[in-house]
């Protein structure tokens, strides 16, 4: 069977405002999903996966929806890509699906969109050649929002099928979803020559989208958006917030405002060609936002954050949905950053992160 390859994504900046309209910034990593596939004749999905050995999950292609709640969940979200396909209209008569992942699961890196995009792109292949990039984004966010379940935005599936090596994807959500085209600028990120590192410190402390947290900030946010009578916090300004009532709604609202400056000054930035360390500022504050006005921290992140900036880093921040997770960080001396975040961990008894560097890399792809 042939093989492809999806990416898991580390957003540098930019969180909860894909689904307000708003403006994300993310790279892809070099970890991902592989799916090798193959098509079969005799109707049937037979889906295994590397990191569950000795479970075979098997449903014939007609019977997708009517078996989805005897599914496993982890089964859901390739097998919502297969369901996807055919709502399509797109013939699939069977498929071997064999899965083997290297993004971490839990830790913020999106391993669930790279999952789906890994299918995606592996049966876009094999049985709808015709299909765009902007259609396999829609497929793999369709089947993570509807079959397994998980209320995401478009920011994770954009970045790990339209990232490119050694640039960051800025795109703007509403612009993606209204026109024809993707809305999608590719903005060199090229740390290796520009010097500093940028390192993902993985907590250990997995947080799962599908509980009521992220969902819960997504009903709020759309309050906010309903009491200032707009089609979404894309579109409120500072004057915007004062008109807000409830402090909660307020606090929501403002991360998101602040959030979307923040992404569009990064990208200023980048695009002028700045030292990539002139970003780090903006980093720590969108960290601080993300803990006091949207509230999705969780201690283990303040911890690490915090440790990295006392051992010199140039910004650091949460990333992804929050309440567990990962971080990044912006710094000159990688192992110097890892080994204060580390000792950190071990004094106040939590156990060690994973601390790794990373690079922009390319989006989903065929291996050769």
């Amino acid at each position: 069977m042939d093989k492809w390859i999806a990416p898991g994504r580390v957003n540098i900046i930019g969180e909860h405002t894909d689904y307000n309209d708003g403006f994300v910034l993310p790279i892809a990593l070099s970890l991902g999903v592989v799916c090798a596939a193959g098509p079969r004749g005799d109707g049937l999905v037979r889906l295994t996966s590397a990191q569950r050995p000795g479970d075979v999950v098997e449903v014939r292609v007609r019977d997708l929806v009517a078996q989805r709640d005897r599914l496993p969940g982890w089964a859901r979200y390739p097998l919502g890509v297969v369901d996807e396909f055919v709502r399509g209209g797109h013939r699939v008569d069977g498929v071997n699906l064999e899965l083997d992942g290297a993004v971490p699961i839990g830790a913020g890196l999106s391993s669930s969109a790279a999952l789906c995009c890994a299918v995606t792109i592996a049966l876009r292949d094999l049985f709808a050649p015709e299909l765009t990039d902007r259609n396999m984004v829609e497929i793999a966010r369709a089947a993570e929002n509807g079959f397994a379940g998980v209320p995401t935005g478009l920011l994770d599936q954009s970045a790990s099928i339209l990232c490119t090596e050694g640039h960051a994807l800025f795109l703007d959500i509403r612009a993606f979803t209204s026109t024809e085209t993707t809305a999608a600028e590719q903005i060199p990120f090229d740390l290796g020559a520009a010097g500093p590192a940028l390192i993902v410190a993985d907590t250990g402390n997995p947080h799962d989208l599908a509980d009521g947290g992220y969902a819960e900030r997504r009903a709020q946010c759309e309050a906010a958006a309903d009491a200032l009578n707009l089609p979404a916090l894309r579109d409120a300004t500072a004057e915007d917030l004062l008109r807000l009532r409830d402090p909660l709604l307020r606090r929501r609202a403002r991360h998101v405002v602040t959030e979307n400056a923040r992404v569009l000054a990064v990208a200023d930035r980048l695009r002028a060609g700045a030292d990539p360390r002139a970003i780090g500022e903006l980093l720590t504050a969108s960290h601080r936002s993300l803990r006091e006005d949207f509230e999705v921290s969780a201690p283990t992140l303040d911890l690490a954050v915090d440790a990295a900036l006392d051992a010199g880093a140039h910004g650091a921040r949460m990333v992804g949905g929050g309440f567990g997770g990962s971080i990044i960080a912006l710094v000159d001396h990688a192992d110097q950053v890892a080994e204060n975040i580390i000792n950190r961990f071990t004094t106040t008894g939590f156990a060690p992160p994973r601390v790794f560097t990373v690079e922009p890399a390319a989006g989903a792809h065929k291996l050769d």
